[in-house]
C-alpha cells in the first residue's frame, strides 16, 4: 500500500471515529449562559439552549420567585415556590441558584457570573437590569463579545416599551382575541398566553446566529424582542388582507373563509370530537364517498364550495349524524387513508397516551426534588447528530447554590458563608 492511500486510510477512520464522538455531543456544548429571565418566554429560550448541551445559570430570589412557581397545577394541590409543575417546566437542564440583585453585594456576584457567561439572557420590565447595572452597555464593559438578550411585551423603547404583563395580554395586544370566537358573541382569549410559546424560538434562532457572527469577529451581539411583534407574525393572513382590501378579519368560530366543512364536530362517547377541514373539490368527492355519502355529490346544496358555504349550518348537522356514530379516532383513520385531513381532539390524557407522542418520546421523566418523577415536553424537534438530552428537573429555589458559587465562580466557603449570612445568598 501506497502512503498516500495509508494516509488515506486513516484519514477516513479518524473521521468515522470522530463522527461517531461527535453524536454524543450536544450542539450548544461549551456555550455558558446567565440566565436572569423569568415567568415565560425567557426560560424557554434557556431552556432550548440547556437541553442541547449549554451550561445555563438561572438566577432567582426567595423575596422575588419566578411568578410561574406560584401557578398550578402544583403537587398534590398543595401551593409552593418548589412545587409547581408550570414553574419547573421551563427549566430543565438548568442549575438554579438564589441571588439578591436588590443588593450591592448581589450585583457584584451577578457581574462575577457575566465575565463568566457567553450569553446574558433577560425578560424583565425595560429600565429593571439597568437599575442593578446589569443592562446591555453595563455588561459589554464587563465582557466586550458578551452576547445580551432582552425580551418584553413591547419591547424596550417606543411609548409603550414600560408596558407589563403576561401572554394573555400579548394574544389581545397581537390581535388573536379580536377574531376568536364566534360571531355573535365578545371576543375569545385564547388558552395558555398563546404569544409566550411563539416568541422564544425567534430569539433561539436569532441566538444561532449572534454566536455564529461571534464565531467570525469575535464580536458580541445585542438582541432587543418585543414578544408582541413575534405574535403578529401568526397573524400574516389577516393583516396582509387588511393591507390590501382595507378588511378586518371577523370572528366566525371554527369556520373558515376558504374551506367547507371546516370545524369540530361531535363523536360517539361522552365529550369525544373529531376535526375536519376539506379545502378541495377532490377532498370533498373522497370525503362522500369514504363516508358513505355519494349523494352529497349530487346534492344541489353541497355539490360545489360555494353552495356548502351557502348551506353550512345544514351541512354541519349531517355530518354531526354521521361522526356521531363513529369514536375519534375511527374518524381519524377512515378519513386520512381517504386523503382528507381529519384529527381526533385530544385531551391531556390523550396526548399523554398518544402512539405516536410516545414513538417519538415526547414525554420524559425527570425526577424533581420536591415534585418526585414526573414528565417533561422533550424538544419539538430532532437534531440528527447531535440529539438533545434531558437530564435534570427544573431546579427548586436555590438547588445549586453551592456548586454554582464554588465551582463556577470560584468561591470559597468564608465568602458563600458570608453572603448567605447577609441575605444575599437568599435562603427565604
Amino acid at each position: 500500500m501506497c502512503f498516500s492511500g495509508l494516509s488515506s486510510f486513516c484519514f477516513q477512520n479518524c473521521r468515522a471515529k470522530a463522527a461517531r464522538s461527535n453524536l454524543m455531543k450536544e450542539v450548544f456544548e461549551g456555550i455558558k449562559v446567565a440566565d436572569f429571565s423569568w415567568v415565560g418566554v425567557g426560560p424557554q429560550i434557556g431552556r432550548e439552549l440547556a437541553e442541547h448541551g449549554a451550561t445555563v445559570v438561572r438566577i432567582e430570589s426567595h423575596r422575588y420567585p419566578d411568578p410561574l412557581r406560584t401557578m398550578y397545577p402544583f403537587k398534590d394541590g398543595k401551593p409552593g415556590v418548589n412545587r409547581s409543575a408550570f414553574g419547573a417546566a421551563y427549566n430543565t437542564n438548568k442549575y438554579g441558584i438564589s441571588l439578591d440583585l436588590n443588593l450591592p453585594k448581589g450585583q457584584e456576584v451577578a457581574r462575577r457570573l457575566i465575565a463568566w457567561a457567553d450569553i446574558v439572557a433577560e425578560s424583565m420590565t425595560p429600565g429593571t437590569m439597568a437599575k442593578w447595572g446589569l443592562d446591555y452597555e453595563s455588561c459589554r464593559r464587563i465582557k466586550s463579545d458578551i452576547i445580551y438578550f432582552s425580551t418584553s411585551q413591547q419591547g424596550s423603547y417606543g411609548p409603550y416599551a414600560n408596558f407589563s404583563g403576561y401572554g394573555m395580554f400579548g394574544a389581545s395586544m397581537a390581535g388573536f382575541s379580536f377574531i376568536t370566537g364566534w360571531p355573535d358573541r365578545p371576543p375569545c382569549l385564547l388558552y395558555n398566553n398563546y404569544t409566550d410559546f411563539i416568541a422564544p424560538h425567534f430569539i433561539t434562532v436569532a441566538l444561532v446566529g449572534a454566536l455564529l457572527h461571534r464565531h467570525r469577529t469575535g464580536k458580541g451581539v445585542y438582541l432587543e424582542q418585543a414578544q408582541i411583534e413575534a405574535g403578529i407574525y401568526f397573524l400574516g393572513p389577516a393583516v396582509l388582507d387588511y393591507f390590501i382590501n382595507n378588511r378586518e378579519m371577523q370572528r366566525n368560530g371554527n369556520r373558515d373563509p376558504n374551506m367547507c366543512p371546516h370545524g369540530i364536530f361531535p363523536c360517539q362517547g361522552e365529550d369525544n370530537w373529531v376535526a375536519i377541514a376539506i379545502s378541495t373539490q377532490e377532498e370533498w368527492q373522497s370525503f362522500c364517498t369514504a363516508i358513505e355519502k355519494p349523494e352529497w355529490l349530487e346534492d344541489a346544496r353541497f355539490s360545489q364550495f360555494e353552495a356548502r358555504k351557502q348551506n353550512e349550518e345544514e351541512l354541519e348537522r349531517l355530518i354531526s349524524q354521521w361522526t356521531s356514530k363513529h369514536t375519534p379516532d375511527e374518524i381519524m383513520k377512515i378519513l386520512q387513508a381517504a386523503g382528507v385531513p381529519a384529527g381526533t381532539v385530544q385531551t391531556s390524557e390523550g396526548l399523554f397516551n398518544d402512539p405516536q407522542l410516545r414513538h417519538r418520546q415526547h414525554f420524559r421523566p425527570l425526577h424533581h426534588k420536591v415534585i418526585g418523577v414526573h414528565h417533561y415536553h422533550a424538544p419539538a424537534y430532532r437534531l440528527s447528530k447531535t440529539p438533545c438530552q434531558l437530564k435534570k428537573a427544573g431546579p427548586t429555589l436555590g438547588e445549586d447554590n453551592e456548586y454554582v458559587y464554588k465551582e463556577i465562580l470560584g468561591l470559597s466557603d468564608d465568602e458563600i458563608a458570608e453572603l448567605v449570612i447577609e441575605g444575599v445568598i437568599t435562603t427565604e
